[in-house]
């Protein structure tokens, strides 16, 4: 039976690459996503905006408190994320590692609880 994993992109505080470095990636990334699909693991993928356009809401008694950004501070941030279908953690491993090599950054590969 085929599982779900979560693989998170983790990028560097920061504007973006310049279009010279940035449009070579996103090449690269659009031929994996593709691959991804190709061999049925893709389920979804999205980018994220940067971490100032985040709200969090904690509980605290009775109340639920709204700050702005993110939850933890860091040098690093959730910059997107891809979901897939692997049979095994090694099988997504190597998806992640591919996306690690395309994208250049930390790649978190996570499974998901539960059957989708």
């Amino acid at each position: 039976m085929m599982k779900h994993y979560l693989l998170s992109i983790y990028q560097p505080e920061g504007d973006p690459p310049p279009p010279e470095v940035l449009d070579p990636v996103m090449r690269k990334l659009d031929a994996l996503n593709e691959e991804i699909k190709a061999a049925g693991a893709w389920v979804f993928a999205a980018a994220l905006h940067p971490p100032s356009t985040a709200t969090v809401l904690r509980s605290h008694g009775d109340e639920v408190l709204i700050t702005d950004g993110p939850f933890a501070e860091g040098k690093e941030h959730l910059g997107g994320f891809t979901i897939i279908r692997a049979c095994d953690l090694d099988a997504a491993l190597a998806w992640g590692r591919k996306l690690a090599e395309v994208v250049t950054l930390p790649i978190e590969v996570r499974p998901l609880h539960g059957e989708y």
